[in-house]
Parts: structure tokens; sequence; C-alpha cells
């Protein structure tokens, strides 16, 4: 019996996983390749292409697209670099290989979150070129640093000048796989908290009862804490919503004490909260404030990082969405429209002030962001380039409008 003949790879296939080989991954991110390559193929794609460094010593790759307007405000696609640590020992590939199963399945960290997208970009802008398009507005790619480590390259880049200058109109940015037949495109995220509570008490033996005893007070913060997360899971299932439209909070870390035989006079707790778009900033520090009351004294907060949800408003009457949803539905594209649970680079853009859909084309794939053998399967990724193929020229050609060009 005849063996199986392996597909041949498309050539966009083995250079994405040659952007996989290159370790950008944290602690340590080594960017120098991943530049040299993105460079490499920007140029090979027709674009103008550049790099500099942020203050944090870090590059960001720039490339451009010239309309046939430059004077209109443009179509930015950005993405990022960096990448986080893996678990070497729960892998079944080395993460850094960019190994392919018999399935096609690519296996290595970044290819979801979010190598896969920087690639399909230049790929799809390439195949536009080579057809003969050329669009009405500017395109410019943004890939940045850092994004992994609270998006230091995005947050500093949207000041600098050579940002301004490109006349940013919309933007597109990073989303998450879909296991079912549709994709899932962001309007907006919830806001991203650190919280640190600090409860200070008299210490003494471990074998004596303490008075002002700090446990006691962590422990009614704690209880506090979680009856709130409790309140929001209770609530996401009984109303049937998406992680994205409640607010979540758990404890990452708890600090304080010196030996196991003495009570510490200070303990403090570490909360990770996500704010849906229901609950303000004010609401939130109104509601802390009464937990360290209930605790007792000595009990104090802070919010060392503290975003509010950013929610890009999406009608009619922003011609950029409307030329995004019409691709999808003349194509007959399905798609759950949601808001993004985690934080990404959209909110520094966001808050700049720029329209921005969170979106990485992966249909029928596990939500692997973060996770052990990470992992996209090739015809996924290929299937992703083509809707970037129609979903540039409908952004890139959206109309003049005299009542938001100027805004």
């Amino acid at each position: 019996m005849a063996s199986k003949k392996a597909k041949t790879e498309e050539k966009v296939v083995t250079t994405f996983r040659e952007y996989l080989r290159c370790k950008t991954v944290h602690p340590e991110p080594v960017y120098d390749g991943a530049v040299k390559l993105l460079l490499s193929i920007g140029e090979e794609a027709g674009l103008e292409c550049q790099s500099f460094k942020l203050k944090t010593g870090d590059p960001v790759v720039i490339m451009k697209w010239e309309g046939t307007d430059p004077s209109l405000k443009c179509l930015l696609l950005n993405s990022h670099m960096d990448v986080v640590p893996v678990y070497m020992e729960h892998w079944k590939w080395d993460p850094f290989e960019a190994e392919k199963s018999e399935e096609g399945n690519i296996y290595a960290r970044g290819t979801q979150d979010m190598k896969s997208v920087t690639i399909q970009y230049i790929e799809a802008i390439k195949r536009l070129r080579a057809s003969g398009f050329q669009p009405l507005r500017n395109v410019y790619l943004t890939i940045v640093p850092d994004e992994e480590i609270g998006g230091s390259g995005m947050r500093e880049l949207v000041t600098l000048q050579a940002f301004k200058e490109m006349n940013v109109g919309f933007t597109l940015d990073e989303g998450l796989a879909n296991p079912e037949d549709k994709y899932t495109v962001f309007y907006g995220e919830r806001g991203s908290v650190r919280l640190e509570i600090t409860c200070t008490g008299d210490t003494g033996h471990g074998s004596r009862f303490i008075e002002n005893y700090v446990g006691e007070k962590m422990q009614k913060i704690i209880t506090s804490a979680h009856a709130f997360r409790e309140k929001e899971k209770k609530r996401m299932e009984t109303e049937n919503l998406k992680l994205g439209d409640v607010s979540t909070l758990n404890l990452t870390m708890i600090q304080g004490g010196v030996a196991y035989n003495v009570v510490p006079m200070e303990l403090k707790a570490v909360f990770d909260v996500r704010l849906s778009e229901g609950l303000s900033e004010e609401e939130l520090k109104k509601m802390v404030e009464g937990w360290c009351a209930d605790a007792g004294d000595g009990v104090s907060h802070e919010f060392p990082h503290l975003f509010e949800s950013n929610i890009t408003k999406l009608s009619n009457k922003l011609p950029w969405w409307k030329a995004f949803e019409d691709t999808f539905n003349e194509r007959d594209i399905e798609f759950d429209l949601e808001v993004f649970s985690a934080a990404t680079d959209s909110r520094y853009l966001r808050m700049a002030g720029y329209p921005c859909i969170g979106f990485s084309p992966m249909k029928n794939t596990p939500i692997l962001l973060h996770d052990h053998n990470e992992f996209i399967n090739e015809d996924v990724f290929l299937e992703g380039i083509k809707v970037y193929e129609a979903l540039i020229p409908a952004l890139s050609g959206v109309p003049k409008s005299p009542i938001w060009e100027t805004n």
C-alpha cells in the first residue's frame, strides 16, 4: 500500500515557523533575530520598513504601505513580538522549534499569542500588492515589544511624534481563538487592576492569643473579596453572560512573616482584579475602602496598577466598524462580539483616542494562549490570511468623511 504523500508546505508557513523559533520569550527576550526577519519579509512584501529602539532599549518595527490619498487617517495593524515563558516539562513538543504534527498542528509558544497575526498581516498585504490593489488610505503595521509584561512598548509608542504623524484613524489588534466554527471579535477590554491590601497588628510568640491579630484582619479581607468574587461568578452563570461582561477577582500573592513561631506584624494580600464596563474605578475604590474599614484598624490599600475598562463604541456611525461588519456579513463569516476578558495593547490605543478592534482569525481552535502545548493548525493559519485579504481593502478603503476625518 502506497504511503500518503505529505502536503507541500507553503512558503508563508515556513516563514511563520521561522518567526516562532525566534526566542522573544520573557524574562529575557532576544529581539534581534525577530527584527531582522520581520524587516526582511516586510521589504520582500514591498513595504517601507524601519526599526528603532524605545527608552527601554527594546525595538519596535514599523511598516508602511502608502495609499493613494496619504492625507487621510490611516489603518493601523498592531501586533507584538514577545511571548510568555513556558514550563518545558509540560510540552510534548519543543516550544521553540515550531514542530508540525501529521494533522498540520504547529506547536510553539506564540502561535496564537500572537506571532501568527503578524505574519498574516504581512502575507495578506503581499498578496494584495501582487494582485495590483492599492489602498486609499495609508496602512501601517506596528510590531511592538513587551506587551506581555504590561505593554511598555505601546504605552511609549503612542506618545511619540513618529506615531502621531501616522495620523491613525482605526486600529486592529489581537483577539482570541474560538473553539467553534466562527470567529470572536472584541470591541473592548475589561479594566486591569492590581490591588494590594496590607494588614498590620501586634507581634508575639506563635503559641499565644495575640490581641490586634493580623491574621484575623487578613481573613476578613479575603472573606470580603471572595464574597464579591462569588457574586460576580453567580451573575455570569445565572444571567448567561460572557467572562468579559462581569468583573473577576483572584488572590494571587500573600506576603509576610519572619518565622513559623512568630506572629507577624504585617501581612499583604495581592489581588488581580478585572473590571467590567459596569464597575467604575470609583465604585471599586469605595468597595475596597469598605472591606478595609470592616477588617479593623491598621488595614490599608493601594492600587499600583489601575486601568478602567475601555470600549470602542460600535455603530454604523463609525464607518470602520461598518466596513468590518459588512466584510464578514457579505462572506457569511459568523462571529461573536465580546468584551475581551484580559488586557492587550488595545487599551493604550483606546486611551489615546483611537477606535480599536481585537481580532485574531482562529476558528475551530482551542484557546491556548499562555497555556502548555499552544498551537495553531496550518489550514487555520492560511485561512486567516484570506480573511485579512478581505478586511484590509475594506478598512483602508473607507471613503473620506468630513464629519470625522479631522477629529
